[in-house]
This record gives structure tokens, sequence and C-alpha cells, in this order.
């Protein structure tokens, strides 16, 4: 049962700030950690981690990994001895171990410090999709729950410029382009089709550390693919684990360790439209110390008439063992990011100028330019200056404590500071949102009658002062000035508890549940100016809730060819501070009255791996969403959109994931998602209608109801042409629903890339090796939504209006583009 920020900034808006992040500090960085690995005792790599960090594909030896996963469940605790610093083995306990040799498990990460993830009693086949998921604090891993790990070997010969590059092969996983190059919106089974920007409804890691802010928000600016080994994705409700905001699961990125690079690895990729990345990622491992770090410098003009950006990220990981009995990890995050942003379009702007070139200005603007009134003077995204410019910056730090062989404490704290200044549209949100994270923890790993069994009880707490304001904008070039129009002052908190236990029952079952629950408080102000600067209101609010999440999952595993799953997840979200402040009508007061939003959610899945080479896993899920908060654009015209429940709604559907070695040579990948949603009990009030409107039975707008991709690849595994590969990607992607009356029909659509790569190892004094690749993308030149903002239906509206007047909704995918990158290892 499921129970229920800143001052004004001064500047014109014209001024551009160009972020620079030096890849000197990088550098120097790593001579540092090279000199400590060469005055101390640098451990010895695994081989394959000497030769190249781009791992290869990797293969299951499956008797050999069943007792391996047997040995370790029967491994009794009670017999585990302590480590002495003086004579530590090669790989000191809480440090993260190099990749896994390709005898290993495919693609198995190291586990977080102190999660004890060898103490495990679930154990499944080791083949699955979600075998190789890290733990994260309270888990030791997906358990019965559907996840997926991502191997990032699998995109080393390929340009990764954004998630998607290396999250659209993920069953479950959709992609929309958001409000900025690198800003996509990330959905789990469509749980953020419908958010006009950011990552909503999903939590989001790094590292094991959050980087979901406590309003719920994520973005994904400050993700460089480049920087991480692997990825794990957790689908379906998972607010027993994570906590508020995980409706729709969570994923967890995951660096590469120092141990596993050992060096320095130089890239750079390049493309069409001036597209041009540099990074650099270097690591090393000491006596009781592990360090990576990743810096990157992006830039290019955009596919757009008006789309120039540049971001710079650094991202590192730092873990040290003073004792055998203590591990502290240190995690650092910042990014840059400026972008232009032209606005989104209806839809017949996007079939008249799908890329708005010729949008200079409004009086020289082509045919389906889109135009924004600024106090009564229309202008396009370039006239007016439309942009982002903002700066993420993430610290963090982990204490893992070993109390004995059997019991593990952890404590950890993240302080995360979002700076905003984003003259999106006709008004400038500013806003500096300082955020703390405390979650704190323990574990037990015990057996009771016989049955091996791992217990955590942990608590949290998270805080988020709100300062923020919100400027209506002039024409730029005018005599009229920006005027503040609102500001916001507050803030979310959130505390609470959260328990899981693990169980295996036999040789062949593993029963796994939890639950956490949580207290979140919103309390603020918002008040409204003139255009003398007098406040014209003041709307105070404050809302608590209390929220309880349950959780329980069976794993079966008969044999070591196939792995059963059944898991019943709930899932809740609460508002966002600022959605308490607009009504229905759309102008400032009290909505307090809005709903935190639950769901319930049935998972049944197989994974089957009948031979070495070859996985084919299937989930079907069930969800039951109640008071589904949603976002609409106002009933009267010029108003702010507003949040509202949606009484209930049902989300189905079915996830398939195909990896086949067709030949040692030639493998066949493929994931596919049939997703239908639909309202079951919904009554919208439409502007111009005298009565509420029933949606019941209504498709949901924005999600698509099929998704597919599917690759053939091929690499050349020796010989004299060891090292040369090509594949070829297929993308199919089903239309959608733009609204709620289901009128307008965004159509879908379908591309096709061709790569072609090199990679060979090098002795070559420093040199360790050397990897090349060409990409052509969207082969087919096929002009498609990227992404598509809901837009409201008013009285008296057709298909034919709606495309017309629907602005604000549409950015193009992009069209045919060329890329090309190399890597160097010393």
């Amino acid at each position: 049962m499921l129970i229920q920020a800143d001052r004004l900034k001064a500047g014109p808006r014209t001024a551009r700030k160009l972020h620079v992040t030096s890849h000197s500090s990088t550098f120097a960085l790593l001579a540092v950690l090279s000199l400590m690995a060469t005055g101390g005792a640098a451990q010895a790599q695994d081989a394959q981690a000497q030769d190249s960090i781009s791992l290869p594909d990797v293969t299951v030896q499956q008797e050999a990994q069943k007792a391996a996963a047997q040995a370790t469940a029967q491994k009794s605790s009670a017999t585990a001895k302590k480590k002495v610093v003086a004579k530590r083995p090669a790989e000191p306990s809480g440090v993260p171990k190099p990749a896994p040799a390709p005898t290993d498990v495919a693609g198995a990460p190291s586990p977080l410090p102190g999660a004890n993830l060898s103490l495990s009693p679930v154990a499944g086949n080791p083949g699955a999709p979600s075998s190789s998921v890290a733990s994260v604090p309270g888990a030791s891993g997906a358990g019965a729950q559907t996840a997926t790990g991502i191997d990032m070997a699998r995109y080393a010969n390929t340009p990764v410029f954004s998630v998607t590059d290396i999250l659209h092969d993920v069953p479950g996983v959709s992609l929309k382009q958001g409000n900025g190059p690198r800003d996509m919106g990330i959905s789990i089974r469509g749980s953020n089709a419908r958010n006009g920007f950011g990552i909503r409804n999903i939590v989001i890691l790094d590292d094991g550390f959050s980087v979901t802010q406590p309003d719920g928000l994520s973005r994904s600016d400050l993700i460089d693919p480049h920087a991480y080994s692997g990825v794990d994705v957790w689908r379906g409700p998972s607010s027993a684990l994570f906590g508020n905001y995980a409706t729709g699961g969570a994923i967890n990125f995951r660096t590469w360790p120092g141990g596993v690079i050992d060096g320095i690895e130089y890239g750079v990729d390049v493309g069409s439209f001036n597209y041009l990345n540099n990074y650099v990622v270097g690591g090393k491992k000491g006596e009781n110390w592990e360090a990576s770090i990743f810096s990157s410098d992006v830039r290019g003009d955009g596919y757009y008439g008006y789309s120039d950006f540049n971001t710079q990220t650094v991202n590192a990981l730092i873990t040290y063992q003073p004792s055998s009995t203590d591990t502290f990890t240190f995690k650092f995050i910042n990014n840059n990011v400026y972008t232009e942003l032209p606005f989104r379009m209806s839809l017949n702007n996007f079939n008249i100028n799908p890329y708005q070139k010729g949008c200079k200005t409004y009086a020289t603007a082509a045919a389906g330019c889109e135009t924004l009134s600024f106090m009564g003077t229309r202008q396009t995204a370039e006239q007016a200056g439309a942009n982002r410019d903002d700066r993420r910056t993430i610290g963090g730090v982990r204490w893992d404590h070993e109390f004995s062989a059997s019991t593990t404490g952890q404590v950890q704290v993240v302080i995360d500071d979002r700076n905003i200044s984003q003259p999106t549209g006709t008004t400038r949100a500013l806003g500096d949102y300082l955020s703390y994270n405390v979650t704190a923890g323990v574990t037990n790993t015990a057996t009771f009658a016989g049955l091996p069994m791992r217990s955590y009880l942990g608590a949290f707490w998270n805080y988020l002062p709100v300062d923020a304001q919100t400027i209506l904008l002039a024409p730029r070039d005018s005599v009229l000035n920006d005027r503040l129009q609102s500001d916001q002052v507050g803030s979310t908190e959130n505390f609470g508890a959260r328990a899981r236990h693990e169980v295996k029952l036999t040789d062949d079952v593993a029963v796994i549940a939890g639950a956490t629950v949580e207290r979140t408080s919103l309390d603020g102000t918002q008040r409204s100016y003139n255009a003398g600067g007098a406040i014209t209101q003041t709307v105070s609010v404050g809302r608590e809730m209390t929220n309880v999440a349950p959780e329980v999952g069976l794993l079966y595993t008969p044999n070591d060819q196939w792995q059963l799953r059944a898991r019943i997840g709930t899932g809740y979200g609460t508002p966002q501070f600022s959605n308490l402040f607009i009504q229905p009508d759309g102008n400032p007061g009290n909505n307090t009255d809005l709903k935190t939003q639950s769901n319930i959610g049935y998972d049944l899945g197989a994974d089957w791996t009948p031979v070495k080479g070859v996985t084919l896993s299937v989930t079907g899920f069930y969800e039951f969403f109640t008071n589904e908060i949603v976002s609409q654009a106002s009933l009267t015209p010029g108003g702010s959109n507003f949040s509202y429940n949606a009484p209930a709604s049902e989300h189905r559907g079915v996830e398939v994931m195909a990896n086949v070695a067709l030949t040692d040579s030639v493998r066949l990948t493929a994931a596919y998602l049939y997703n239908n949603q639909i309202y079951t009990d919904y009554d919208e009030v439409v502007s111009g209608a005298p009565n509420a409107v029933s949606r019941a039975g209504n498709k949901i707008p924005g999600v698509s109801s099929n998704e597919l991709t599917a690759r053939v690849s091929y690499d050349t595994p020796s010989g004299i042409y060891k090292g040369v590969g090509a594949y070829v990607e297929y993308q199919w992607h089903d239309g959608f629903y733009m609204e709620n009356a289901n009128l307008l029909w965004a159509p879908g659509y379908q591309t096709v890339d061709v790569n072609v790569h090199y990679e060979m190892t090098l002795n070559w004094g420093p040199v360790k090796s050397f990897l090349a690749y060409f990409e052509v993308r969207n082969v087919l030149d096929e002009v498609y939504i990227a992404s598509a903002n809901n837009i409201a239906d008013r009285n008296g509206s057709t298909a034919e209006t709606l495309a017309q007047t629907g602005t604000g909704s549409i950015y193009a995918g992009a069209p045919r583009t060329f890329y090309g990158g190399m890597k160097v290892r010393f």
C-alpha cells in the first residue's frame, strides 16, 4: 500500500560569456598522482587494463561464474578476517577494483566502497543485463528489479556527445532534446515525456552521489559520456530505495577507476557545424588510494541558425583508505554551459523551417521563423538574445567504516550548487540553488536458520533554500528596460528513513523487500511586482506531506541459463516548490491543494542466456498512477503554466533486449519498448469550454508507443586486420499526441547511422594504444521531431488550429551529420 534563487544580476543579455577550463590543471593533478604512485607501492594492474581503457565486448563463462557466485554467497561472515594495513593485499577492501578481465561477468562493475557486494546473498544469472549493475547505498545490486548495466566499452569507437548516445539502446529509456546541446530529457517508461526541460521523476547518481536536487530536478548538461566506464539504469517505481521523485526509476553513472586508466588518455571529436570536443582522462592507483580526473571542453555552432554553444566539465573521484576499517571517497563535478537557444516551434513552423534558418530579426525573418512578444514587440530568438548561462558545482564525501566482519556503516554528504541565468523566452530566470544532501546507514550480513541474508537500515535529510527571481524582458535594443516580475523565497526539505532486506531462501530463490518513509516540507513566499517596482501581490504557501513506499521482489535462478524476476514497487513525487504559486487561471495564487503523485508498478521478466555470447531479456510492466502531476498552459491567454493532478492513469508495456554474437566477428544488439499510457480518470477544464471535458481513455501526450534501436556490428578479432570494425544502427520512434484531446499528432521517424573504426595496441614509447573512427548520422537526412512539449487545447480546437497556434513546443532533430575522432592512451 502506498501512503500518501538569487539577486538580480547586472549586465546586458547581449554579453556572451566564454567559459574556459584549462586542461593544465588536469595534467598537473595527473603528474602529482604519477609521482605518488612512483614513490609508493603502485599496484600492478590487470593486463587488459594496461593495454587499453577501451575494453572489448566480453563473453560469459557460465559454469565458472556460477561456481564463483555460489562460493561467494556461501562464504560465512564469521570466518572473515580483518585486514592488517601493514599486510594489505594487492586489492584493498573498499577501493574500486579494475575492470574485469574478459573471462569475468560481462561489464561487471566495482562495488561502491562499503557496499559489501561480495557478501550479498542475492546472486542471479551472471549473464543477465542486471548482473553488472553496481551496488548503491542500501542495495548490493539490482536484485529482482528490472535493471540494465551498460559497459562503456561498447561506445569506445563512436561519438558520444550527450546521454542520448549511451542510453538510446537501453530498453525502456526514451530521450528528448531539452534547452541546450546536452540538456536531454531522460524518460524511463515515459516518466519525463511531458516535462519541458531537464529531468524529473528519475533520481540521478554519479558514482553513488546524488546529483538530483531536493526539488526533484536533474539536468544532463554536466554529463560528458567520455568520463564514464559504465551506467546503470534501474527501471520502475523505486522510491523504496531512492526516495522522493523516483516514480520512474534511477540512473547511476560510474566514472573510470584510476587503476583501470593507469595513465592518461587524450581524445578529440570533430564534426559538422564546427563541433569540437577536446577531453582528457587520467588516473592512478597506489597502495591505499585511487584517483581519476576527467576534463573536457566542447564547442559548436549547432545545426540551428541560432544555437552556438560551449560547455566545460570537470569530474573527479578519489578514494583513500587510511586503515583496514575505513574508506573515504571524495567526489567533485563542475560544469559551465553557455548556449544560444532558438524558440520552440509550432508544428506548422517546424514543417516550413525546421532548423530556424534566416531568423535574424523579426523584420527580415524567413517563412516559418518562430517569434515571441516582448512587451508588445515581436522578436526572434536571435534578436532577443535567448540563451542559458549556467554553472553547476557538486562536491561530496563518503565515509565507510567496518564495525566488524559482518557490519559496516556509511555516511555520505553532498553539497550541490546550481547557479542559473536563463533568458529562454520572454522572461529571464535567475537563481542560485545551493542544496545539501546527507545520508547514513548500517549494513549487516548474517545467516539465520541457515539462510544467508543482508539487511540495511538508513536515514537521510536534504534541504534546498530558494531565493529566485523572474525578470520580464524588454525588447532588445529598445528604450524599455527589463523589470522584476516576481521573486520567490522559501525552501524544500525532505527527511526520512529506509530499510531493505535481502534473503536467499534456497540456492535458486532470493527475496528482496524494502520500504521508505519520508516527510517533505514546502514553505515560502512569492511576490509579484508592477512596472513601477511596487508589490502587487504576495502569496505565502506551506505544505507538509508524508509518503511511504514499500517494495517486494522475487528472483528465481533455476540454472545458469535462466533468471526469472517478479516485483511490486511503489513510487511517489511531491510537488515542486514553484508549483504551489500559480492557479489554473494562470495568475499568481495559492495552489496548495496540489497532491503528491504516486504509482504502484508490477514487473514480470525473464533473462535467458542459452549459450555463450547470447542474451535475451523480456519484461512486462503495468503501473497505476494516482494524482499524476501534469503541467498545462494557462486557461487564460498570457497566463503562466500551472500544475494539476490527473486522478488516475495507467502505464503498461513491454521491454525487450537482445545481444547475440552471430559469429566471432558479427554481433546483433537490439532494444525495443512498447509503451501504452492512458488516462482512466481525468476531467480537464479547457479554456472557453462551459464544462470540464473527460479525457478518460485518451492517450497521455508526449509518449511514443513504439521505440526500437538495432545495431549490427563487425569487429575483426585477429589477423592482419585486427582492430578494424564497422556497424550500422537503425532507430525507429513512433509518433505521439501533443495534447490531452488527442487531436494533434507528432509524426514519428526513422534514422540510420553508419560507423567505421580502427583500434590498435602500440608499444611506441609512452603511447599504449590508438583509436580512430568516422561516423555518419542520419544518413538519409530525415527531418524529424526530437522534442515536442505538450500544448494546450481550447474550446473548438482542431488539429489544424493547434498546428498553427501550438507554439513553444517543437525542436527538430539533427540533419545528416558527419563525425570523426581519435583517442591516444599514454
